[in-house]
């Protein structure tokens, strides 16, 4: 299979790092580390302005219907920057309502996400399991509609959220009867929790839900069969995110070699001991094995593969070890500097153990390969 990207795609990475490294330096990373908010508005208006926010968003819906190589594209550039945006969630909100909203949604909807007017996110866990039969809050029949209560925990950027994207249990057990809903974050009810995380760059919530109302058009998808819908979304995105973990990896290792060129012990500089050569080298496959299945994970995707499931999983559990060794590996070359709050290694290592757990970790992956092999 031919990895190379087209032209246009080369011109949007050039011109993502372009934009990132000029708008979004670590310096800007901590002070939205510390903002209530976590993200720059005036950032989110030019990435939707660029057509960033609308980039797999269908023509008719003033999206450009590009492909999932083109969306890695991105995050891998967006992974680089270390950049605190509700940008992936937002993504795979929008994901969701392509591919199970109904006309009055995708009319509603995605237009807004794309001019950077609606900000979305994935309310699914009621456990840390990624697990999607362990959904169990419960959406209740009353009158034709419907009453949620419970909470969802680790939910990204819910205190910015203008849509959650809800998963509920309304029958059964297991993979039967969970059903998806289009919840406003200002709906009677809704509440947000704002949680303490180790990784300060992506901001985490419980949310609540106290007899909240939802109506039969607020459902995405159909009645009870919300599973197999929320598994495509989430497949896109392991995908997405194992390329934002990519681009994050390389910018640990290219910093690493950089210092390792400057810094002298017993009057050499470190990269010239074969040491520090051979831990670059395990830094440099285990990135490149990692982005290698991103890549095809991509292509699956895209292409609606039969193996996209094997894919996206086989991309998020090499990406959730690559990337954690390599952060651990950077830290460890840079020494003491590496373990100080002033040195950004941190930044990436701490992101770095967000990510892996995020769509599950690379057991819990491996668990899904197994299951589709043996099927």
């Amino acid at each position: 299979m031919d990895f190379s990207f087209s032209a246009e795609q080369e011109m949007l990475r050039q011109s993502a790092r372009t934009l990132l490294e000029k708008e979004c330096p670590t310096t800007v990373v901590r002070r939205l580390m510390d903002d209530a908010a976590g993200y720059s508005p005036q950032l989110w208006a030019t990435m939707a302005e660029l057509g960033w926010l609308g980039l797999t968003i269908p023509e008719q819906y003033g999206g450009s219907e590009a492909s999932y190589i083109d969306l890695i594209v991105l995050t891998e550039e967006m992974g680089r920057a270390v950049l605190p945006s509700p940008y992936l969630w937002t993504v795979l909100f929008a994901e969701a309502i392509i591919r199970g909203g109904s006309d009055h949604h995708r009319q509603a909807l995605l237009p807004a996400i794309a001019r950077g007017e609606l900000i979305g996110t994935l309310a699914l866990l009621d456990s840390p399991s990624w697990d999607l039969e362990q959904i169990a809050m419960p959406a209740r029949a009353q009158n034709g509609n419907f009453i949620l209560e419970g909470r969802k925990l680790y939910v990204n950027d819910a205190h910015i959220a203008d849509y959650l994207l809800v998963a509920a249990r309304t029958a059964a057990s297991g993979r039967a009867g969970i059903t998806v809903f289009a919840i406003e974050r200002g709906r009677a009810g809704v509440g947000v929790q704002p949680l303490q995380t180790m990784d300060r760059t992506r901001k985490l919530a419980v949310v609540s839900f106290d007899k909240v109302q939802a109506a039969a058009s607020d459902i995405v998808g159909t009645l009870d069969n919300g599973a197999d819908l929320l598994e495509q979304v989430v497949q896109c995105g392991k995908v997405a995110l194992a390329a934002e973990m990519v681009g994050g990896a390389q910018k640990v290792l290219d910093r690493t070699i950089d210092y390792a060129r400057v810094r002298e012990q017993f009057g050499r500089p470190i990269g010239s001991f074969q040491a520090v050569q051979h831990k670059c080298a395990n830094m440099l496959i285990a990135i490149e094995r990692a982005r290698s299945v991103t890549y095809y994970g991509a292509c699956a995707l895209s292409s609606q593969g039969p193996d996209a499931a094997i894919a996206a999983a086989t991309a998020k559990a090499a990406a959730s070890d690559g990337y954690r060794d390599v952060a651990g590996e950077g830290i460890q070359l840079h020494g003491g500097i590496g373990f100080t709050w002033e040195h950004d290694m941190h930044l990436y290592f701490k992101r770095a153990k967000s990510a892996e757990y995020t769509f599950g970790d690379a057991n819990f992956n491996r668990e899904i390969i197994a299951r589709h092999l043996a099927a």
